[in-house]
């Protein structure tokens, strides 16, 4: 529970900020036990994922609460860590060490601050609105367009496979799924030049604007 007054706010939000700070040295653990050099952070992630929902057009959307979902939703991992399914805990438990997590984390911001981002999380955590569920789509989105990058960094296509399949029928806005056909249409002309170099190859996607 945050302190009353002045000075226990502040001081309750300086702590609020430190352990957000945490998720900037969090590594993503799917990376970690690929051996991929240098791994994204948590922190990494989320940016790309709240700047993917502040692209979406879709009017029947509520961009701005996507956003807010794409901030929030990995929040619990500055305390718990990036829990990945190789380390063999029961999404019953994950589930129960990151709301207590959450707890702590809003436990120190002010009574309606604290509400709103325990509900994001939840909303999240249950799908329970569309908005939810086109935000999931993008943490999908976004961990397979990071595993095309680190292919092209690592010189290696193909190399990080595993990550693709375990999206398979998994996509379904349209806005997602157009992205998702450039991104396949992309690395599968990396991995059938097996191009060594992302900016050699002939994608439409790699040429710069204006150019045919």
């Amino acid at each position: 529970m945050a302190a009353n007054g002045p000075a226990g706010n502040t001081c309750n939000m300086l702590q609020f900020m430190k352990l957000i700070g945490q998720l900037k040295r969090v590594p993503r653990t799917g990376w970690v036990y690929r051996n991929v050099k240098q791994p994204e952070s948590v922190s990494d992630h989320m940016y790309r994922m709240s700047m993917m929902a502040f692209t979406i057009t879709d009017r029947n959307i509520n961009r701005d609460r996507c956003m807010k979902l794409a901030l929030v939703h990995d929040m619990a991992e500055c305390i718990v860590g990036d829990i990945a399914p190789a380390d063999n805990i029961s999404k019953a438990e994950k589930h129960r060490r990151e709301k207590e997590a959450m707890k702590h984390l809003t436990g120190l911001l002010q009574e309606g601050m604290r509400k709103e981002i325990y509900d994001l999380w939840s909303e999240y955590e249950e799908q329970s609105s569309p908005e939810a569920k086109l935000v999931k789509e993008l943490d999908q989105l976004e961990m397979i367009l990071q595993a095309h990058e680190y292919e092209q960094l690592e010189q290696t296509p193909g190399r990080l496979q595993e990550f693709f399949d375990s999206t398979q029928g998994r996509f379904h806005h349209p806005e997602v799924l157009q992205l998702l056909k450039s991104l396949n249409e992309e690395r599968a002309g990396h991995i059938a030049t097996g191009s060594k170099d992302s900016q050699t190859t002939d994608s439409q996607c790699d040429r710069p604007a204006g150019t045919s």
